[in-house]
């Protein structure tokens, strides 16, 4: 290779989302016999899920295939809540590792469907939390895609409010909620946004570099949506050459010139790491930051408890204090569980 010099964005890599869901699901490996289960990939990324399948995780896509009394892991993506009491009623220990944004959404969806409302949903076909969220309330819920798909939405009696999956990129967003605000006038949205902070801030660290670069290197998996948002964003700003691996392995040997790298939020910092040794730029590495992120969502509710058991029991084991709150689990992370 000939790279002369890389701009590393900043923020990139894990969110606040994916590093609770990480760590929660490396307290369950490491408090029960495996297997331990989990439905859906705990994140979409392809390194993160072989890590834990090595560790004995099963990932399975129908709770029926989860033996009654294992213990169950619901992913980061959001359950539909057919899903959350089928896994209840397996009888095994079941954590809910949802990121809190989704919970917010759905939340959302179940206030506005219970007053009434017609709720418009920007979401991608398929995506884990699309479905998620739209099985909050099936009958009140239509997904949107697309200013066609908008247009095509029948002149609804009711009100109608506009929600969110919060993994979208804001060009996507933008676009089709304009459409949204103009064919419904009235219509009613949150006062604080749906999409994720952690996808804006990477995009916005993308854009911040994008015009400077030959080549823009994205890590991350092909199932990740907001990553797939990088990519798109890259191209949509003009960037010559655009490419998007799941590590270092997959860079072509012809880069040259200045190259911009940065990470999907479900991407571990050492791909990041892997990608910069592989392509050894000669001028070295320029590190933007377009601002810091120091949110933190503490461990579920359900984990809490166990580790709450966990360090009591091992204090009266070893006839030491136990530690000095779940919170120290925020001084790991989640990167290091991994390795």
């Amino acid at each position: 290779m000939a790279v002369e010099k890389v701009l590393l964005a900043s923020p990139r890599g894990f969110c606040a989302g994916v590093e609770m869901a990480i760590k929660a699901l490396a307290v369950m490996v490491s408090a029960f016999e495996p297997p331990v289960y989990c439905y859906h990939e705990i994140v979409h990324n392809k390194l993160v899920v072989e890590q834990f399948e090595a560790l004995g995780v099963i990932f399975v896509d129908d709770v029926a295939d989860v033996p009654p009394g294992a213990p169950l892991m619901l992913s980061a993506h959001g359950s539909a809540p057919e899903v959350q009491a089928a896994a209840y009623e397996r009888g095994g220990y079941v954590v809910d590792s949802v990121c809190p944004l989704v919970t917010k959404v759905h939340h959302e969806v179940r206030v506005r469907a219970g007053k009434g409302y017609r709720i418009v949903y920007v979401g991608h076909e398929g995506h884990e939390e699309a479905v998620g969220t739209m099985a909050v309330a099936p009958q009140a819920i239509h997904r949107v895609e697309s200013t066609e798909d908008v247009a095509a939405l029948p002149d609804f009696a009711e009100p109608v409010a506009l929600l969110a999956q919060t993994t979208l990129s804001h060009r996507d967003w933008a676009e089709v909620a304009d459409a949204a605000r103009d064919r419904f006038p009235d219509m009613w949205t949150p006062g604080r946004s749906d999409l994720c902070f952690a996808t804006t801030n990477r995009q916005a660290a993308l854009a911040a570099i994008a015009e400077r670069c030959d080549v823009f290197v994205i890590v991350g998996s092909a199932n990740s949506s907001n990553t797939l948002a990088l990519e798109r964003l890259a191209n949509d700003m003009g960037c010559p050459r655009v490419l998007r691996v799941n590590g270092a392995a997959e860079l072509p040997g012809d880069l040259s010139g200045t190259v911009g790298l940065t990470a999907g939020a479900s991407a571990p910092e050492e791909l990041v790491t892997e990608v910069l040794e592989r392509l050894t730029p000669r001028c070295g590495i320029e590190e933007i930051s377009v601002t810091t992120e120091d949110e933190y969502f503490p461990p579920p509710r359900q984990l809490r408890e166990l580790l709450g058991v966990i360090t009591g029991f091992a204090a009266a084991s070893l006839g030491a204090q136990p530690p000095d709150g779940i919170g120290a689990d925020r001084l790991v992370e989640a990167s290091s569980v991994l390795t």
